[in-house]
């Protein structure tokens, strides 16, 4: 589906017709120009031609976990993931880039190299393809890729996801994951926007974070950490620090005293996720979870555990792409 091609074709149309057909697309959800009724006949048979609404897809259903595996226009393909929670809430992970240039040891995406950025259009078409399926309520930068290495598309892609004329979708229902891109944090905290920031952390020491993230050789974690206080002062807006549980890389006493030593500051928080695994790690059991977590409790941290979505449908980042 080419949006920008829709608004090219409007361009001769009365002005109304373009917010005519962004609530037909975007509010009313329709899938078919047959049932854009409002337009004028000639007007549906153009767009039916030269503008289908398609959104070319694979979907893989696990209950509470829906994933979509979708083919661009040129023929590259991304991952979305909808997790739908017990509280009504329904969170749409979105990727910025197809495959991803970071290389993390654990992340399916990064065995792929980078191909290309999303385009703002692309990364909003995820959202619509899960919202054509129920209401979206959240949405989370975590998917394929590196957010901040796209930068301008992705902020581009919030402001529509947040604009009334389109899904509406409130600037604090939507979460930023970077891997510690300085620059980005830094553009970030200026800009006018309510959207949370996580980092994507993993490990408490420069050692083990540079040999599961090589992102860290450049981007250190006390640089990480320096520029996170910068943007907490700045907005005084929380930051989550997110860490995968992996077997016996991760998970040990010794790294949750590291763990908090570095995250005792106010507006810090911590969220535990299950390791999905992508072959060559494996997850934490929840005996070591679960100590892991009082630990940090004991120690005065804000923590929390995010649960395990999609293990049988593969909706870890980047494994349906890869695998096809």
């Amino acid at each position: 589906m080419n949006l920008s091609l829709i608004e090219e074709k409007l361009k001769s149309q009365p002005k109304y017709r373009i917010k005519q057909v962004r609530k037909l697309i975007f509010q009313d959800l329709i899938e078919d120009w047959d049932k854009a009724s409002v337009l004028p006949l000639s007007l549906r048979e153009e767009l039916k031609k030269e503008c289908p609404l398609e959104i070319k897809h694979k979907m893989f259903d696990e209950g509470n976990t829906l994933k979509a595996l979708i083919e661009l226009s040129d023929g590259l393909k991304i991952e979305s993931v909808l997790m739908k929670h017990t509280d009504n809430r329904s969170t749409v992970c979105v990727s910025s880039q197809v495959g991803c240039p970071l290389a993390c040891s654990f992340c399916a995406t990064g065995t792929m190299g980078l191909k290309r950025n999303l385009t703002s259009e692309e990364i909003v078409s995820q959202v619509l393809l899960f919202m054509r399926i129920c209401k979206v309520t959240n949405i989370v930068f975590m998917g394929m890729g590196e957010p901040f290495l796209n930068y301008d598309n992705v902020m581009s892609a919030i402001h529509t996801l947040n604009n009334s004329e389109y899904f509406n979708i409130g600037s604090r229902k939507i979460s930023i994951s970077t891997s510690g891109i300085i620059e980005g944090i830094e553009k970030f905290a200026n800009e006018d926007l309510q959207v949370n920031l996580s980092i994507s952390l993993h490990a408490p020491n420069d050692e083990l974070r540079s040999r599961l993230m090589p992102v860290n050789k450049k981007y250190p974690l006390k640089d990480v950490l320096k520029v996170v206080d910068d943007y907490i002062l700045k907005t005084k807006r929380k930051v989550m620090f997110e860490y995968l549980m992996i077997r016996e890389e991760n998970d040990s006493i010794e790294c949750a005293k590291e763990l908090a030593l570095i995250m005792k500051k106010p507006l810090y928080m911590v969220n535990l996720i299950i390791y999905n695994p992508t072959g060559k790690f494996k997850a934490s059991d929840s005996k070591t979870i679960k100590k892991f977590k009082e630990y940090l409790e004991k120690e005065g941290i804000f923590v929390t555990q995010r649960y395990e979505f999609g293990r049988g449908i593969k909706a870890a980042c980047g494994q349906l792409v890869t695998e096809e």
